[in-house]
């Protein structure tokens, strides 16, 4: 993580422009129409693809293609492709060499890639071209990054995250809805995850010396945390991930190319786990765990006696002037209205001050970077002299525009407000019967997991009458108790409660509870 407030909102604040780094750089999103489904006799009558490299589409290609037997009454009314559609439309020996160009050096991906490839591989063959590759199936990699959902097909796909598509299959419309759920994975999920996913559905790395395969086979495909021991039981890692099987063996598949795999790596002789719902209870227990064992090589999460936030006040003359101040109440709202960002340290702050003021324009004394000679000091700051700066400094911008600036450059630093009247019971469902976790909250502090109704009772809150809630059930991996406003559970809980496709695809539910009488 970060060490500032806006880790988690460019993705809600911004709508991304590229995939996510974890994708592989060139890839070819691609979805075929054919007469059938038997890959020795049906053909292909529509190819569509998206050419994609460091997570940009630099091309879209589509073209019908002329059979050569007849096409099936239902695959007509399916596709809406009929016979006529293909009078000038050219043979796949016509189209091979540019489509096999087009594939060449790519990783191919289509949903329900087995098919696909299979079809590919025929026609090629058929007109004497040998093509052969491990595609990227994008099924698998619903399944692997939403294990919640039981049905992964692109209907299902479009319906859940509510995707556009004009023409349902089409090839082209199809593979568009392929680039639509590698975009919301992308939003969704950090590049790590999304890396350990594709490379654990492309090959499987090759173990630690001191590690034993069994170690791996008992580890599950569900959320959780993982945690490295050495040979004499010493905590060296944890990590946390959507699918803690694939998250760990992609470690092992990068020892080569980072330097703390490769050093780990070496060490690693025993895995443990503790599986959870479903992302939010991995990230929540990732983070408690680091902070409490501290294990050697993990450097991030560790714990904050002190953050510093932005502070907005207005001069004598109506510009807003920002100072960085210690953060003494995370829970006084009233006070948090006119404060921006969390920063661990004080130097991260200013580093983040600079880095607004360069890219907005802002003037360096009002932003505190500058000391003033005089309290009254009206000359013009350095920024201004290198034309980094319009000059509110010396009033040559005036007060409401120079606003109207700091105002947009504070707004993805701005600390969210607790949006609900008390505190709050989470509840956290993952696949399956017995696998709901239930987190009481408040004012953004993990307070802790509750497991019954009495417990919930004996902790001075009771489920509102207007809402319902079967506190039966728990999960290993609950989080217990929290100490005080921390920066991590905040940022973590900030972009899940307030990201609506997060709370949808981790299936969480908010009852707001009430205080029990005195």
């Amino acid at each position: 993580m970060t060490d500032q407030l806006d880790w988690m909102q460019p993705r809600e604040a911004k709508a991304r422009k590229s995939l996510s780094k974890g994708f592989p750089e060139k890839m070819v999103l691609l979805d075929l129409e054919t007469t059938g489904g038997k890959v020795t006799y049906h053909r292909i009558i529509e190819v569509g693809l998206l050419i994609v490299e460091q997570g940009k589409i630099v091309e879209r290609w589509n073209t019908l293609i002329d059979p050569e037997i007849q096409i099936p009454p239902f695959i007509q009314k399916l596709t809406g492709i009929h016979p006529s559609n293909l009078n000038d439309a050219p043979f796949f020996a016509d189209i091979a060499e540019a489509l096999h160009e087009k594939l060449k050096g790519r990783v191919l991906v289509a949903h329900n890639a087995r098919f696909d490839y299979g079809f590919l591989k025929n026609e090629f063959n058929r007109v004497g071209i040998q093509y052969s590759t491990k595609p990227l199936c994008s099924v698998k990699v619903s399944r692997k990054l939403f294990p919640q959902f039981k049905r992964h097909g692109l209907s299902e796909i479009i319906k859940r995250f509510e995707f556009n598509v004009e023409n349902r299959h089409r090839a082209m419309d199809d593979a568009e809805v392929i680039w639509q759920l590698f975009m919301k994975s992308s939003e969704l999920y950090e590049d790590e995850e999304i890396e350990a996913t594709c490379t654990a559905l492309l090959k499987r790395p090759s173990l630690p010396m001191h590690l034993d395969a069994a170690e791996i086979d008992k580890l599950p495909r569900t959320p959780g945390v993982y945690y490295f021991y050495d040979t004499k039981g010493k905590l060296l890692y944890v990590g946390k991930s959507v699918n803690i099987r694939d998250r760990v063996m992609s470690h092992f598949n990068s020892d080569h190319s980072n330097p703390k795999d490769l050093k780990m790596s070496g060490k690693i002789a025993h895995i443990d786990f503790k599986s959870t719902p479903t992302d939010l209870g991995a990230q929540l227990l990732e983070s408690r765990e680091i902070k409490a064992l501290n294990p050697f090589y993990n450097h991030r999460l560790k714990k904050v006696t002190q953050l510093f936030q932005f502070q907005l006040t207005r001069d004598d003359l109506g510009y807003d002037c920002m100072h960085v101040v210690a953060v003494k109440d995370t829970s006084d709202n009233a006070r948090l209205a006119n404060q921006f960002g969390l920063f661990r340290t004080r130097k991260k702050a200013i580093e983040r001050m600079e880095k607004l003021a360069q890219y907005y324009f802002l003037c360096q004394k009002l932003c505190g970077l500058q000391p003033s000679e005089k309290p009254a000091d009206r000359t013009a700051c350095f920024g201004y002299q290198l034309k980094r700066c319009f000059g509110p400094c010396c009033q040559k911008e005036s007060a409401e525009a120079y606003n109207e600036r700091v105002t947009i450059a504070m707004k993805e630093l701005r600390y969210r407000v607790w949006p609900w009247p008390s505190a709050i019971l989470l509840e956290e469902r993952g696949e399956g019967e017995d696998n709901t976790a239930w987190h009481l909250l408040n004012e953004w502090r993990y307070i802790r997991a509750v497991r019954s109704q009495d417990e919930l009772y004996d902790l001075g809150f009771q489920i509102a009458k207007s809402q319902t809630a079967d506190l039966t059930r728990e999960s290993e991996g609950a989080v217990d108790e929290s100490v005080g406003f921390d920066l991590d559970t905040y940022l973590i809980l900030v972009r899940f409660l307030l990201n609506p496709d997060l709370k949808k695809s981790n299936n969480l539910k908010v009852r707001v509870l009430d205080a029990v009488p005195v």
